[in-house]
């Protein structure tokens, strides 16, 4: 996993999954059972086991830690729930000049059960299996802050954006350092790599997204790079937005099911990697017509010099059969280790 997102040689292309830690495993749904979301993401016990089940499971190269976007906003004292059905609910927005200064900071001592999760987690993965650190971008944790929760429209966001650009800009600083701040104690403890999930910045055009967003997510990357370790930043719907994103600093650029990885590779910095990018509903396909879909994007991301990671182009889908991911990652290094194999004999 690691090399392959520095653009170093491997013999096979590695997988993980997005959103692979939980809904969609049985196992998944009866260890939580009985306990809410952000509860689970602070029991270092919980967060352990859930992280290592698709790694047992599916036989991924990576695990991605399990939280959820909000959990540094909730640690930094920010009153949230996620309501099921619906996901994160504010008890107070934040609209105002006044309700910016007013959110907190978050201090890494704040989570020391983050740290206990990733140090529990990497002992049980070994040197083998790397741990993947992750949190929210800066625009997408002010979207749910002046929403309220999440949105169809972002409309209030927008407005915020155009209305009054500074105080938007001094919310996003703030939030770029809460995201920073939950990533280095993740990192510190353990992680190997991190992705930066911008979930809702595909509702913004890049206008906007350069004028107003894309500081504050290199401000992120930026605070992050004496780790030394390698970085993914990934958008949904983000194909007009891939290369201002690209400028952000990530090692790899997360690439969603709506743009071919070829197109991808036109729009990035040189030396990225790619990481992506099978449509998560194809899972539900029969494997017959799921396999050449499979093959044809390790095809197109082997042809990506800079490096290659397969992953869906979005989170694993609830109602995926458990059984279909990990013939997923078998197929995936089948086809790979065949085409580096032969581009080997060749040389």
């Amino acid at each position: 996993m690691l090399p392959a997102l520095r653009g170093e040689p491997i013999d096979h292309t590695p997988v993980w999954f997005m959103r692979q830690a939980g809904r969609s495993l049985p196992e998944y749904r009866r260890l939580r059972e009985g306990t809410s979301m952000l509860d689970s993401c602070r029991d270092p016990e919980l967060v352990t086991e859930i992280t290592l089940q698709p790694v047992r499971r599916h036989g991924v190269d990576a695990a991605i830690f399990f939280s959820d976007i909000v959990v540094p906003l909730q640690a930094a004292g920010v009153e949230v729930e996620i309501v099921a059905g619906r996901g994160p609910v504010l008890a107070a927005p934040i609209r105002t000049r006044a309700d910016v200064e007013a959110l907190p900071e978050l201090e890494p001592d704040q989570i020391p059960d983050i740290a206990e999760s990733v140090g529990r987690i990497t002992a049980e993965l070994g040197s083998d299996t790397p741990l993947i650190g992750f949190a929210g971008a800066p625009f997408t944790l002010a979207s749910y802050l002046i929403e309220g929760g999440p949105s169809k429209n972002h409309e209030k966001t927008k407005s915020l954006v155009v209305a009054d650009p500074e105080t938007f800009s001094l919310l996003l600083s703030k939030l770029a350092r809460i995201s920073a701040t939950f990533i280095d104690v993740q990192l510190s403890a353990g992680a190997s790599a991190f992705q930066l999930f911008d979930s809702w910045a595909g509702y913004l055009n890049r206008r906007d997204y350069d004028d107003h967003v894309l500081e504050h997510s290199t401000a992120v990357f930026d605070a992050l790079a004496g780790h030394d370790v390698p970085s993914i930043h990934f958008g949904v719907q983000t194909g007009e937005l891939l290369g201002s994103m690209s400028r952000a600093g990530s090692t790899a650029m997360g690439v969603d099911f709506r743009v071919a990885l070829t197109d991808a590779a036109t729009r990035i910095q040189p030396g990225q990697a790619l990481q992506g990018n099978l449509d998560p509903a194809l899972l539900f396909a029969p494997w017959e017509a799921l396999a050449p879909r499979i093959g044809e994007i390790v095809r197109a991301g082997l042809s990506h010099d800079a490096g290659f990671v397969f992953n869906l182009g979005h989170g694993v889908l609830p109602d995926t059969d458990p059984e279909v991911p990990g013939r997923v990652v078998a197929e995936v290094h089948r086809v790979s280790a065949e085409i580096l194999g032969e581009a080997a004999a060749t040389r």
